[in-house]
């Protein structure tokens, strides 16, 4: 062979091998690897800036490549906070981005969880991850590809909404659905239906769909995300006993408290977090009968790199001396739902039974007092509730005005009882520092008259709405009167009355009630406050808790205590530093009682609220 053909042999090899390098298929990854090579982590939205290690918690990789599984339509991720489930929702949204462009659907509770979660995270991501800051435009530029909902990208696009939005829902189709805390999604999107139904239904176009579910779980029957976990295969995150070796979760029940340690479930050895932390874990399927195709996966923050054994014991230990707070620890600590005896209310035997003598207007234990105020044709009726430390409440006083609602005689006489002051034992006293007044009866129009002019005393209109709704939410002036009106989801309210009243000691959370015939606090009163329970029910499929009243029974007690707790968390007091002021002797001032020589000391009210 001559020399120039040896020459044109080469030239022709390596053109061949310059055009199989541009035609070859990009190197198979998974979204793990895909994150481990690409993904950086921005300052702004994480402790640990730089260079993304899925090693640093390792059970991720599990439940990323799941997703990235050809085989694997659905991925149910349920966990406890604190465990990275939004990271690894915004490295599969990097990894379709970049390299399997697909359209996506990111489904938050609300449209402003939505926009909150593009701005703080999303664009933090696009930024500083240079294998897809070319890909999506600067959202502030005048490029209509990238709105802070709606981001365009070589090959697909992605959609942020929220589950509260049914226009967002309907609007296109979607090969990837990210569905983020399922169970805080409303029962239905305005009048369209359950909203992860409607996100579902976008992806039915698309063969190779992907649908991955992620949440926190809230209440046995009703969780979301433990209806579809059931389905799943059920993976559990799993170490090996340093001594013996035998795979198993870190589970709760496990824990020592004394030594700080968890005890293995086989051979009883006990191991410090670390020791157990340095095992190698894997993912131990419990529903072996379940599809392939669905796979799901618990982890509690037992197993988090971000939280340490000994925080989360004297976290459970607050939490356990109110219902409250613990339900809350189980669902976010323990990745768990919250179990609580299906059409179970309080009974008012028990509760008459509680009621103690006072020996004076206010417990000395009070350090706010709110009121609540119902609104009915012919009478208005009102409690007083004092409040110490840890939300432990007090009945001071359930009181009925009578009279033409009409006229300005009755609601003169509710605005001189708002302004008078309850009494201590030892002489000093308390006004009243948050009023709530129903306005959705037949007297809308002579609620927001009473209440104009008065929010400097923290008199304010609500609303009552029932349903999976915020307790207090963002008071509005869309009113003739513009005044400040604020609307309450009456459902969680009344679940937090009853947690507590369920409290068995005295302490966080405990309800007190007086025997003072005066007082009003009789057996009609208690059968109206335990009036109504909580049952739950099946419609087209979703499940619900709903609140129904006990048959021939009153529920303005129950109303009443209703919205003096609204009060109170309107006025969200700093109890914590009323108490210092009282301990250190700087919790009173000095103020003469008008026409009397006796003086009187008032207690000072700290407000962290409006």
């Amino acid at each position: 062979m001559t020399r120039n053909m040896k020459k044109i042999r080469n030239r022709t090899l390596t053109l061949f091998k310059n055009i199989s390098s541009i035609l070859a298929p990009p190197p198979v990854l998974t979204i793990s690897e895909w994150a481990d090579n690409y993904r950086m982590l921005s300052s702004e939205a994480s402790a640990e800036a730089g260079r993304w290690r899925t090693d640093r918690a390792p059970y991720q990789r599990g439940m990323m490549d799941a997703i990235s599984d050809n085989s694997v339509e659905t991925v149910v991720i349920k966990s406890s906070a604190q465990v990275g489930k939004s990271e690894i929702l915004l490295n599969t949204i990097g990894y379709y981005i970049d390299y399997d462009p697909s359209p996506i659907l990111l489904l938050q509770p609300t449209v402003d969880g939505a926009k909150d979660f593009s701005k703080d995270r999303i664009a933090t991501m696009v930024r500083d991850t240079p294998a897809i800051t070319e890909k999506v435009s600067d959202s502030k530029a005048k490029d209509s590809n990238n709105t802070i909902l709606h981001k365009i990208f070589p090959g697909g696009h992605l959609t942020l909404v929220g589950a509260n939005s049914p226009a967002g829902l309907a609007s296109r189709p979607i090969r990837v659905l990210l569905a983020d805390e399922v169970d805080r999604y409303p029962v239905s999107a305005g009048s369209e239906g359950d909203p992860l139904a409607l996100a579902e239904k976008r992806t039915k176009t698309f063969w190779n769909k992907k649908k991955v579910y992620v949440s926190t779980p809230t209440e046995r029957g009703v969780s979301r995300i433990e209806f579809e976990f059931e389905d799943s295969t059920q993976e559990e995150w799993c170490l090996p006993c340093p001594c013996c070796g035998r795979y198993q979760p870190l589970v709760w029940a496990q824990i020592k408290f004394d030594d700080v340690t968890m005890e293995c479930k086989f051979c009883k050895e006990r191991f410090k977090e670390h020791e157990w932390k340095a095992q190698e874990g894997k993912w131990v399927v419990g529903n072996p009968n379940a599809s392939e195709s669905k796979r799901g996966f618990h982890i509690n923050a037992l197993a988090s790199p971000w939280e340490r054994w000994d925080t989360i014991i004297k976290e459970f230990k607050i939490a356990k001396k109110d219902k409250e707070k613990l339900k809350t620890w189980v669902n976010t600590t323990l990745g768990e739902s919250w179990e609580d005896d299906e059409g179970e209310s309080t009974d008012e035997n028990t509760l008459i039974k509680r009621r103690e003598t006072y020996n004076a207007e206010l417990p000395e234990d009070v350090l706010v007092l709110t009121a609540g105020v119902d609104v009915q044709d012919n009478r208005l009726e009102l409690e007083v509730v004092g409040w110490g430390v840890d939300k432990e409440n007090w009945g001071i006083e359930y009181k009925t005005f009578y009279g033409d609602l009409g006229q300005s005689a009755i609601w003169n006489q509710l605005d001189e009882y708002l302004m008078k002051d309850l009494y201590f034992n030892d002489g000093s006293s308390l006004k009243i520092s948050c009023i709530c007044i129903d306005s959705g009866g037949h007297y809308t129009d002579e609620v927001y008259k009473f209440t104009k002019g008065k929010e400097h005393r923290r008199i304010f209109a609500i609303k009552g709405y029932g349903g999976d709704k915020p307790f207090i939410g963002k008071p509005s002036r869309n009113n003739r009167y513009k005044v400040a009106l604020f609307p309450i989801g009456v459902d969680l309210g009344k679940e937090n009355i009853f947690l507590r009243l369920k409290t068995e000691f005295e302490g966080p959370g405990y309800s007190h009630f007086p025997t003072e015939t005066e007082k009003g606090y009789d057996e009609v009163y208690f059968k109206g406050l335990c009036s109504e329970k909580r049952v739950l029910t099946h419609t087209k499929g979703v499940s619900s808790f709903k609140w129904i009243k006990k048959s021939g029974r009153r529920n303005e007690p129950l109303d009443v205590r209703n919205y003096a707790n609204a009060a109170y968390e309107i006025l969200n007091p700093n109890v914590d530093m009323l108490q210092k002021l009282k301990r250190k002797g700087d919790y009173y001032s000095q103020s003469p009682i008008k026409g009397t020589k006796k003086v009187v000391k008032k207690r000072r009210m700290i407000s962290k609220g409006v």
